[in-house]
């Protein structure tokens, strides 16, 4: 059966599955170069293996619950306390558990956005509505934010998948208004390393209702590992903690955390290499006859096909018989089937999505 046979009708609805998309097409992981998971093209930081090292033996014993030195070494990171910090398995166990411990009776989603939000409200039996954002807006807020009568609100900065940034005054505005009419917002900062500055982190104190989700999987390069944090008042932290599995994050995973806060320099160099290859994307992409790539502060890149023949699926399929894979974004609420996602990586392997693309496109 040849290759072009195998590609499968239907991707992942994430970016990022290719033991999936490796297994339907009979090839090994190594082969395939992955745009749909948005990972620091600098891998991870290089004092992990030695943090691995020290912290092996420490596996015959359970993990520490409460990730007291993590907790600590994020406080001192974010300039917070450790009451304000609850440490989980990803971001999105964080996204799960917010969800049933503030037992919100309505919820709202400014859209297009990571779909976890809306199945983890689901799964708490929690109606939803949304805010759909204007592709004019590069598909971020221009006008304030409706809670629509919900008690509980998801956004992201940067947004998500199209990565603008929320003017600082009207994030501070929406944080403001919400705050108090007594509404929860959920700031899911995955992406926001990469512009450190634009974090709400340090208005945290101000709103008692504010949590924000911080990821170490984007930035770090760790997915494999699934650790993430939530910053919030410490009642709120509290009270998500009491109904937090134990045990949820491993003792790998916690000494990982650790070695990744110390390397200033690898972060440095991160955002520095991520901002070159997205200007050396985007430029590329632009240049591609009827590709329309969005503006983005992060490492990856929302792009519109302006192009009847072609559709986000349609070129996906295309591009993995050349074993490349990028997102189809049509599944976010908002987008349709003109819309795709690129991560950003090194300039060797952003020349070769160039140039895949190309032969596909003419």
């Amino acid at each position: 059966m040849s290759m072009s046979n195998s590609i499968p009708e239907k991707t992942p609805p994430h970016g990022g599955d290719v033991y999936h998309l490796a297994r339907t097409l009979g090839l090994e992981l190594r082969e395939l170069l992955d745009f749909s998971a948005n990972i620091n093209p600098l891998g991870f930081p290089p004092g992990i293996p030695e943090a691995i090292r020290e912290a092996l033996p420490e596996i015959v014993h359970y993990p520490d619950r409460r990730c007291l030195e993590l907790t600590r070494d994020l406080a001192a990171y974010h300039g917070l306390s450790p009451g304000e910090i609850l440490v989980g398995n990803g971001s999105t166990e964080l996204i799960y558990l917010a969800a049933r411990a503030l037992k919100p009776k309505k919820a709202v989603i400014v859209a297009p956005a990571f779909s976890e939000y809306e199945h983890a409200l689901q799964a708490a039996g929690v109606p939803v509505d949304f805010q759909i954002t204007a592709e004019s807006q590069n598909f971020t807020l221009d006008a304030p934010l409706d809670p629509k009568g919900a008690d509980l609100v998801f956004l992201a900065q940067p947004a998500s998948p199209s990565g603008a940034l929320l003017a600082p005054d009207l994030l501070l505005e929406a944080a403001a208004r919400l705050d108090d009419a007594g509404v929860f917002l959920l700031l899911d900062e995955a992406f926001v390393d990469f512009v450190e500055e634009a974090s709400l982190k340090t208005s945290l104190a101000h709103f008692p209702h504010l949590l924000i989700l911080r990821s170490f999987t984007k930035f770090f390069a760790i997915p494999g590992m699934r650790l993430g944090c939530l910053l919030a008042a410490p009642e709120v932290i509290r009270r998500l903690a009491a109904v937090q599995e134990p045990w949820s994050v491993n003792t790998l995973a916690q000494a990982m955390g650790r070695a990744c806060l110390k390397d200033v320099d690898y972060m440095a160099r991160s955002r520095e290499l991520v901002r070159e290859e997205r200007e050396y994307l985007f430029q590329g992409l632009a240049a591609l006859p009827g590709l329309q790539p969005f503006p983005s502060t992060v490492n990856y890149l929302l792009v519109k096909l302006n192009r009847p023949e072609f559709t986000a699926h349609s070129l996906q399929r295309a591009l993995l018989a050349q074993k490349v894979v990028i997102r189809d974004a049509s599944n976010f609420r908002g987008l349709d089937a003109r819309f795709f996602r690129v991560a950003v990586r090194s300039r060797g392997e952003n020349r070769r999505l160039l140039e895949a693309m190309g032969h596909v496109l003419r």
